[in-house]
């Protein structure tokens, strides 16, 4: 990766983009922000300072859900995914917000769970110098700060969730960006990683 820090690449259409655990992201033309950044020995806890930017950018109402996806009115209007090798100083770092994008745009299966911001097009290239400004003002951030910012837009705590080994109610994050969740038998876990889901498990007499 021979690209300075800085170096940005926008997209003004994505037919295949790729999320997080190997999901699409498509956008329509001049609808969405559609973005790659370079960081040269990005700073502890990116994906969440990147989800503090993108939702200060989105306003208000932008909530976070653990560890990077931004929601509206619980429905998710931008997506991160950092990826890199940091061993080698380098990350790129992918953003993806619905700027623009009309609600009938949206594939039929994501209208559910998809949100738009709901702006005209000529938003989408102010919608980047702000969301830039605010990136830089977050990689300056002490962690500590990030991490409060963070936890103002929680989505999940004190919400029943579910996770590939188990279930319980998420109560915030520790000092290193990890979810804390509460179990049923009263005890406590942090995940590094991975995806949570809403709503409690059922039982396994209820799944048959």
């Amino acid at each position: 990766m021979g690209a300075p820090h800085g170096a940005l690449v926008t997209a003004g259409l994505q037919t295949a983009g790729r999320g997080r655990q190997g999901r699409t992201w498509s956008a329509p033309a001049g609808a969405a922000l559609l973005m790659s950044l370079v960081l040269r020995d990005a700073p502890p806890l990116l994906p969440l300072l990147a989800a503090v930017a993108v939702a200060d950018a989105c306003g208000p109402q932008a909530t976070i859900k653990w560890p990077n996806d931004v929601l509206l009115d619980g429905r998710k209007v931008a997506g991160i995914l950092a990826e890199g090798r940091p061993a080698e100083g380098w990350v790129v770092l992918g953003i993806g917000v619905n700027v623009a994008v009309a609600p009938d745009d949206l594939p039929a299966e994501l209208r559910d769970t998809a949100a738009t911001l709901g702006l005209g097009r000529g938003a989408v290239e102010p919608f980047l110098a702000r969301l830039l400004a605010g990136l830089q003002e977050a990689l300056e951030r002490p962690v500590e700060a990030t991490l409060e910012a963070w936890r103002a837009r929680d989505a999940l705590h004190g919400q029943a969730i579910t996770w590939g080994a188990g279930a319980g109610v998420a109560r915030g994050i520790d000092g290193e960006g990890r979810l804390v969740v509460e179990l049923a038998d009263g005890g406590r876990t942090a995940l590094n990683a991975g995806e949570v889901h809403l709503g409690r498990r059922r039982p396994a007499a209820e799944q048959t």
